[in-house]
């Protein structure tokens, strides 16, 4: 049997674990074995629908038996099955990495009974939206995930993540209804939400009608993806959830909304008119968002708007309609997906061992836990582009696609995103010298863990339970704690299984360095899949469905 036709279980499979799961909430061990080991299982079988991609074409699966355009279909080629790939690799990272944490022990950040259910879900919305090969089923995906997503978001229920999880659902149900009224309005225009056959229907329509339903699609994906001016929601309620699940909103959850926008604009709306307005979307991105990361002192906020930033390669990418261009994109969203979580995780493992994620209260991180530092240092230079690492392929690929379209925009992209790439640099060169290289004491505000000596934890430890008390329990004191010893007192600050899982996700991004050279030839030919149209439409369709010309916004082909 095909194994692509087991794709449908890389959402079943997270689910069912969200049942048993629930089922085990008085069962803390448990239940961490039953949701580790069931999207251990996913992972597992997301890479073998990877390798059956790599080089086979796109399957598609119905469900039920129901053909399309009238059935749900499932959609596996080589983009999607990547994103699955490094979603689901990433979400076992952050999962371990909570448990870890004592996320699932009934501590007040993530109620045994809720987090990993609710976790679980979110992976399985995430995977669907992924596979889904029509409009509505899309829609069904961004729902599951945004609503496992504003439960993880509010854990705990303290005053900063309500007020942060009141604005996340605003926006998000703002672009739902957005995006629920545009699949009307496309089933109305064309009698169709299956993706394959609007890529044959929408071209009979007339361009006022197809630039409309273009917009309202790309507006509604737009916010969801934190594409400027529609990014204000995101650094304002991120960091203020638990670390592992602003590491797993980074990571995932705007790429969700890159990967609906690349599916719409290469399959749906090909050689259209808005790859000019995209492209200066995509520019306004970068600079806007890098300018916000540089004006914070907060390590979490700072790297919130380097997300934001971020997200404007891939829209750079995708706005070129290039092999070489949309190539780049696809890699690099992989890669981002990879650093940025890994350097939330590292964030929490900071506000952890410090005390704080401000920088105006840290120092002397790199003397006190070495290896911190180096978990920090690595994606740091990752996402600034510094050679060798994928991160800087990935820009350099996307400089060069620039470069070969060669219109006045796509200079100032290049430029815009060279100045981008040095002040991302310098953001994080920042972070590093005040919170790692610096004395403690030259901190603005020191916190007593780091000034404490070995044989002062006893009294360092009650000043800090003392602040974290006038602090209104923003700061855990248990996170705080000081030993007799520093060797005890890191351990029990950094526990081994958040530290390893940390270091597996670094060693993933640096794994996208070595690897580099097979996966942008897995990149270039999802590009050109995408961008020809044909393998999807066929695969859905059948291989005898003659796939139109693409039309241009003047109306020729």
């Amino acid at each position: 049997m095909n194994i692509a036709s087991f794709a449908p279980l890389a959402v079943v499979l997270p689910i069912l674990g969200a049942a048993l799961t629930f089922m085990l909430i008085r069962h803390s061990r448990a239940q961490q074995a039953v949701s580790i080991g069931l999207l251990s299982l996913t992972l597992l079988l997301e890479c073998l629908l990877l390798a059956h991609v790599w080089d086979g074409g796109t399957v598609a699966v119905t469900i039920g038996g129901w053909l399309p355009p009238w059935g749900i279909v499932m959609v596996v080629d080589q983009f999607s099955s990547l994103m699955l790939v490094v979603s689901s690799a990433v979400s076992l990272a952050v999962l371990v990495y909570a448990t870890g944490q004592g996320m699932a022990d009934g501590d007040h950040d993530a109620p045994v009974s809720i987090f990993h259910p609710t976790y679980l879900i979110l992976v399985a919305g995430v995977s669907n939206a992924f596979l889904s090969g029509d409009l509505f089923n899309l829609y069904v995906g961004f729902e599951i995930l945004l609503t496992a997503s504003y439960v993880l978001m509010t854990l705990g229920g303290t005053g900063p993540r309500i007020r942060a999880g009141v604005t996340y659902v605003v926006v998000s149900v703002v672009s739902s209804v957005l995006f629920l009224i545009s699949i009307a309005m496309v089933y109305g225009a064309t009698g169709t939400v299956t993706m394959a056959d609007l890529a044959l229907k929408l071209g009979e329509l007339d361009q006022g009608t197809r630039t409309l339903l273009h917009v309202m699609l790309l507006v509604a994906f737009g916010i969801k993806a934190a594409v400027f001016p529609l990014s204000f929601w995101l650094p304002d309620s991120y960091p203020t959830a638990p670390a592992p699940v602003t590491a797993v909103f980074a990571g995932l959850l705007t790429k969700v909304g890159v990967y609906a926008m690349v599916r719409t604009e290469t399959l749906l709306f090909p050689g259209d008119s808005l790859n000019t307005p995209l492209m200066v979307a995509a520019l306004l991105t970068m600079v806007v968002g890098i300018l916000g990361a540089l004006a914070q002192s907060d390590i979490k906020r700072l790297l919130s708007f380097t997300l934001v930033s971020h997200i404007g390669y891939m829209v750079f990418g995708l706005a070129m309609s290039s092999v070489a261009g949309l190539g780049a994109a696809v890699f690099y969203v992989a890669h981002h997906i990879t650093i940025q979580t890994s350097l939330f995780l590292v964030t929490g493992l900071i506000e952890r061992r410090g005390g704080s994620s401000s920088v105006d209260r840290l120092g002397g991180l790199a003397k006190l836990s070495p290896l911190l530092a180096l978990l920090f240092f690595i994606p740091g230079m990752n996402l600034a582009g510094i050679p060798p690492f994928s991160g800087f392929l990935g820009k350099v690929g996307l400089m060069q696609a620039g470069i070969e379209l060669g219109t006045p925009l796509a200079y100032a992209l290049v430029i815009g995103g060279v100045l981008t790439s040095l002040l991302t640099l310098l953001a994080v060169a920042r972070v590093w010298n005040r919170a790692f290289w610096r004395r403690p004491s030259d901190a603005e505000h020191p916190d007593p863990v780091l000034l404490a000596e070995p044989d002062e934890d006893a009294q360092a430890d009650g000043q800090v339970q003392g602040e974290a008390r006038q602090d209104g329990g923003a700061r855990r004191t248990g996170t705080l704690l000081t030993s007799r010893t520093s060797a005890t007192r890191s351990a029990t600050l950094l526990p081994r299984t958040m530290v390893g899982s940390t270091l597996g996700l670094v060693a993933l991004g640096v794994a996208l360095t070595v690897f580099a050279g097979p996966l942008f030839g897995l990149s270039d030919r999802a590009a050109e899949d995408m961008l020809d149209r044909t393998p999807y439409i066929q695969a859905v369709m059948g291989g005898d469905t003659v796939v139109p010309p693409v039309r241009t916004a003047g109306g020729g082909q």
